[in-house]
């Protein structure tokens, strides 16, 4: 566990603040950006496109914070409910705090390379988050719940192949 000192570092603080700062600027964009109608009532939010990336800052987080990476995602759950609406703040908090957790599992237990552990913790926790964020919603069918998963590995995805690509060039041949 990382000492008081060493995440009060710069780059510490920088992803805890990334972290933290996505979570609360998508609770607030999921208020500002309506859901799409996919037809037959099924609705999906655009905003789903950039709530992978919060599983991949989460990542980046504790790997220079550690465990204290889950006191960063309460902060974001307190300024989330007093800077969106306290409806969709509790529906995301929820979702995050299921999936976060998740993700946190697979971060911290295996002992995969760390693009691994990306790959790996977001396609568990994306599933997870889209559940229970749609269900609470009132939006939770298969085709809203294969959408908005689909939309988030999205950035996942590309994030997961640029870190690989750049541990592999960065290792010995």
């Amino acid at each position: 566990m990382p000492t008081l000192s060493e995440i009060m570092r710069p780059a510490a603080l920088f992803w805890a603040a990334i972290y933290i700062g996505l979570i609360v600027l998508v609770n607030w964009l999921f208020i500002v950006v309506q859901p799409v109608d996919m037809g037959g009532g099924e609705m999906w939010p655009p905003v789903a496109l950039v709530v992978g990336l919060i599983f991949i800052a989460r990542d980046f987080a504790q790997r220079v914070i550690g465990h204290w990476v889950l006191a960063a995602m309460l902060v974001a759950g307190v300024l989330s409910y007093f800077l969106a609406d306290p409806f969709v703040a509790y529906a995301s908090v929820a979702a995050f705090a299921i999936s976060e957790l998740a993700d946190w599992l697979v971060y911290s237990f295996t002992k995969r390379s760390f693009a691994q552990r990306i790959l790996f913790s977001s396609v568990l926790a994306t599933p997870l988050d889209t559940i229970v964020f749609l269900g609470i919603m009132g939006w939770l069918s298969a085709p809203a719940v294969l959408a908005m998963t689909a939309s988030k590995l999205v950035g996942a995805l590309i994030v997961w192949y640029l870190v690989r690509n750049r541990m592999e060039a960065a290792s010995p041949a």
